[in-house]
Parts: C-alpha cells; sequence; structure tokens
C-alpha cells in the first residue's frame, strides 16, 4: 500500500486521486509564476533634460601669441666710445629713463668749434652790413659806382648766408653730444645690451637694445579659411548673430588655464591670407598695466560676443558614440527609451550644440543612458533627486536639470 506524508491513496477512489494530483500541480505552477513576476527588475532610472531652443551665446577659442605693442631697437646715432650702460638688463624702464652713455668730450669739443664759427661769420656779416651802408649813400650821390654798391651787397647778402649755416652746424653739434645720452623712447622692458662699456659704437654695430612696451599687449590669433567661411556662411543664413559692430571682446586665458583680467578688443584683421598657412590673422589689444603678459607667450583667445540663434544644445555627457555616428537617448511621450542619431556642431563650454536629429520639447537622456535599449520603460527623475526606495540609482546625475514626463 502507496502512501504520500502517511496518506493512505488506497482507501480514496480514483477520481479523488486525480482530482488531489491536478490540484497540487496547479499550486506548483502558481507559485513558480509569482516568483517570476517577483523577480523581474523595475525600469531603469534616468535623469533627463528637455530640450529647448534659445539663442544662446558662443564663444570660440583660439591659441595666440602675445606681441608687444611698441617695440623699440635702442641704437646710437652718433660713432663713438661707449662711456657706460647705466640701465639693469631685464627690468622695467619709464619713457626718459637713460640706458646708455657715450663719451662727450670729443662732441663737446665740436660744439665749441662749431660755437666759435658762428661768432666768426657774424663778425663777418656785420663788416659787410657796415660797408653796406657806407656804400649806399655815396652810390647814390654817384661818388661811387653801381658795382661798387652790388659788391657791397652781395659781401653783406653772403655773410648774412653763411652765419644761417654756421647757426645749423651749431644745432648739429649740440644734438650729437645730446645723442650722446641714449634715452628709452618708450615704458617698458629691456633687453640684454649688445655692446660692451668702452667699445666703439658706429653705423655697423649702432644697435645697443631693445624696449619692449608692455602695455597693451597685443595678442595675435588666427582663423583657418574654413573656419571664417563657416561662420560667414552661419551669419549669412540667420544661425548666427554677430555682435553689434562687429564689437567683439576677447578673453585671454593663460598657460595654467587661469583667466587674465582684463579684457581686449580686436584692433586689427591683415587683409589677406597667410601665403604659407593659408590662415587670416587677428590681432586684439589688451590692457597690461601689471606686465603680466610678457611678449612672445602663448596664451589661449576666447572669441565672446556673437550668439547662436534659436540653438538646441545638449550636455556633453549626453551624447555618444556608436558605429553610425553621434547619437543620444529620448525619452518618447509613452516613457520609452528611444536611439536618436544626431548631427553634432560645436561644442560651447559643456554643452554640444546640435544641428540635425532634436526638436524643441524633447526629452533627451543625460546620465543613466549606457544601461538603455531601444523600447525598453524608463523611469524620469531630476537631477539631484533622491531615487524611490529600492530603485537602481542612474549615473552622475551632474549639474543639469532635467523635467519630468507626465
Amino acid at each position: 500500500m502507496k502512501s504520500i506524508r502517511g496518506l493512505q491513496f488506497a482507501q480514496w477512489p480514483p477520481s479523488v486521486v486525480a482530482a488531489t494530483a491536478l490540484g497540487v500541480a496547479a499550486l506548483a505552477l502558481c507559485g513558480c509564476h509569482q516568483k517570476e513576476k517577483a523577480a523581474a527588475p523595475p525600469p531603469p532610472s534616468v535623469v533627463a533634460t528637455t530640450v529647448v531652443a534659445r539663442d544662446t551665446p558662443v564663444v570660440f577659442e583660439y591659441v595666440g601669441q602675445t606681441q608687444s605693442s611698441r617695440q623699440v631697437n635702442i641704437q646710437a646715432r652718433v660713432s663713438g666710445f661707449l662711456d657706460r650702460r647705466v640701465y639693469t638688463e631685464g627690468a622695467i624702464v619709464k619713457e626718459g629713463d637713460v640706458l646708455f652713455l657715450m663719451d662727450k668730450k670729443p662732441f663737446v669739443a665740436q660744439l665749441n668749434a662749431a660755437k666759435a664759427a658762428l661768432a666768426r661769420q657774424k663778425a663777418a656779416m656785420e663788416t659787410a652790413r657796415l660797408n653796406l651802408e657806407r656804400t649806399k649813400p655815396l652810390a647814390e650821390k654817384k661818388a661811387l659806382s653801381q658795382k661798387d654798391l652790388d659788391d657791397a651787397t652781395g659781401t653783406f647778402e653772403s655773410s648774412a648766408a653763411a652765419v644761417e649755416m654756421a647757426k645749423a652746424q651749431l644745432e648739429t653739434e649740440k644734438l650729437n653730444l645730446s645723442y650722446c645720452t641714449i634715452v628709452s623712447p618708450v615704458t617698458g622692458i629691456t633687453g640684454a645690451a649688445m655692446q660692451q662699456d668702452g667699445g666703439y659704437v658706429n653705423a655697423m654695430n649702432s644697435q645697443l637694445t631693445t624696449v619692449a612696451a608692455l602695455s597693451p599687449m597685443w595678442v595675435n590669433f588666427s582663423l583657418s579659411e574654413n573656419e571664417l567661411k563657416k561662420y560667414r556662411d552661419q551669419i549669412a543664413s540667420g544661425a548666427m548673430r554677430p555682435p553689434p559692430n562687429d564689437s567683439y571682446e576677447i578673453e585671454v586665458v593663460l598657460v595654467d588655464g587661469s583667466i587674465y583680467p582684463h579684457a581686449g578688443r580686436i584692433t586689427f584683421a591683415a587683409p589677406s591670407y597667410n601665403a604659407q598657412t593659408g590662415t587670416f590673422l587677428l590681432r586684439a589689444s589688451v590692457d597690461n598695466p601689471k606686465g603680466l603678459l610678457r611678449p612672445n607667450q602663448y596664451v589661449r583667445a576666447r572669441v565672446k560676443g556673437a550668439t547662436r540663434v534659436n540653438a538646441i544644445s545638449v550636455p556633453q555627457r549626453a551624447v555618444q558614440q556608436g558605429a553610425k555616428g553621434h547619437f543620444v537617448w529620448v525619452v518618447t511621450p509613452d516613457k520609452k527609451a528611444e536611439s536618436r542619431p544626431v548631427q553634432v556642431g560645436d561644442l560651447n563650454g559643456d554643452e554640444w550644440f546640435i544641428s540635425q536629429g532634436l526638436r524643441a520639447g524633447e526629452i533627451v537622456v543625460v546620465d543613466g543612458g549606457m544601461a538603455l535599449r531601444p523600447g525598453i520603460p524608463v523611469t524620469v527623475r531630476q537631477a539631484g533627486a533622491e531615487p524611490a526606495a529600492g530603485a537602481p540609482k542612474a549615473a552622475s546625475a551632474g549639474t543639469v536639470p532635467a523635467t519630468k514626463t507626465n
């Protein structure tokens, strides 16, 4: 006699035994189905943002190099022996500060000789004047001939011209003497001395040093032909709006990433492209009162002022790269994930401009997209909001706000 858990089936009718077996099997199947339903994971939680079309300021960044707005070669104007260097190499000097002194003794002697020559010419002119004054009345009375009057007049005028020449020579010698004291024509930073004390300076080795003005400082940067054409095409199509009067602001970024405290303006645009590089040169002028910027320093120039009209942008981390190009995850109205190919434009800060693929009002996944598949339901939450108890956390929510779907 068979038994299960102490039950003796031999005493039951066959129909009862069959019904009991079917009931036990049904209960077992229900239990398995309930376990499967309990094990099904909840919809993934994602952080999303609503696409908004708005006028967005854009910033273009280029590699630039500083240049002194006025770099002067300090050269000797006269030949002679260099007495001594007065300035400290590499120091900042003001306009009018003495840099070099030349031996003045030969020039003092030449100045004294010019003064003596002028005095001699003045004396000769005075004699000629007195002779002319005596000759005129005698010639009027026919006591002297007209030739005598003409000779006296010519001698006086020649003496007067000689006096003017002597005056000019005196001024030249005064200038030559003043050139012995070599001063800085600008306020700026000095270079190394190219001639040593006691050396003879002439036309062949007249350059002594350089002085480079530090304020304002020029920042030169170049645009490629493609970049310039693309920008002009966007302006022509209305997708980009330049600032009023093309008054772009230039922000200078230093090598450590810090922002230079003074902004500049574009003051020069090259009339043609560079034949070697095919680039278009722009120059900005930036105030540099403390001398923080030095000539030939590499910086980054950020061009501000343009506005992208009705631009659509998404956070950079929302855009993914696939085999067919860039794409984003979009949440459909029925709260399902959809992979959407997009055409990415320029990078603006930590956001990509989207040229094609998205429309205003659509919901784009910012965080949590790595676990998505097309068509699966998703739970959308705002950035910074705590997920429900037991719900899986999405990736880093960041600071970009998201809009919940209804």
